[in-house]
């Protein structure tokens, strides 16, 4: 507004000079405003306000449109970050009801796998078990086996031994000849 008013006085001032070349005594307009009549200001606002009015007018209406233009797209923006946050809200309800689920079905797992690790283990601690009894077994059986045959090889000796001492040629002959009736007449 305030270009138009000095574009306004200008005007004025150019057309008051011309004037006052054309002739002294002529109809002129004085822009000075500490010396100004009534009228020359009344005139001076009034062709500010013809001209000036669809001037501002445009730019206040164009200023407003952007003030519409802006406010609308904030509040467009506002509804999609709302809806945003909404979606994302539920995404991580849903990611979370998910967290919790996966974690049950793993507690689950872990609970079952554990069962079954500790009754596999008490199979093969049992099966462990069972081998080693029949280890030792089996040993004590062989310990017992070979105690035996070295107590028959010690009691053959020694009887063998003993026999040699105490047995002569005519002794040995009457023992075949008794084992051989006994045997022969079985």
């Amino acid at each position: 507004m305030g270009t138009y008013l000095l574009l306004a006085t200008e005007a004025i001032r150019a057309g008051s000079e011309l004037a006052e070349e054309a002739g002294e005594g002529g109809f002129g307009v004085n822009f000075e405003i500490l010396e100004t009549n009534l009228i020359n200001l009344i005139i001076i606002f009034v062709v500010l306000f013809y001209f000036g009015r669809k001037f501002l007018g445009n730019i206040l209406s164009e200023r407003r449109a952007k003030i519409e233009t802006a406010i609308r797209e904030a509040e467009a923006k506002q509804k999609e970050a709302a809806a945003s946050l909404s979606d994302a809200q539920q995404k991580l309800a849903q990611a979370q009801s998910e967290a919790q689920r996966i974690r049950a079905e793993a507690e689950v797992s872990a609970k079952a796998a554990r069962e079954k690790i500790l009754a596999q283990a008490a199979l093969d601690v049992e099966r462990l078990r069972q081998t080693s009894l029949g280890d030792i077994n089996n040993e004590r059986e062989k310990a017992i086996a070979e105690l035996r045959s070295r107590v028959a090889a010690m009691a053959l000796q020694r009887v063998e031994s003993q026999l040699t001492g105490q047995l002569d040629e005519s002794a040995q002959q009457q023992l075949i000849d008794r084992g051989i009736a006994s045997v022969g007449g079985r």
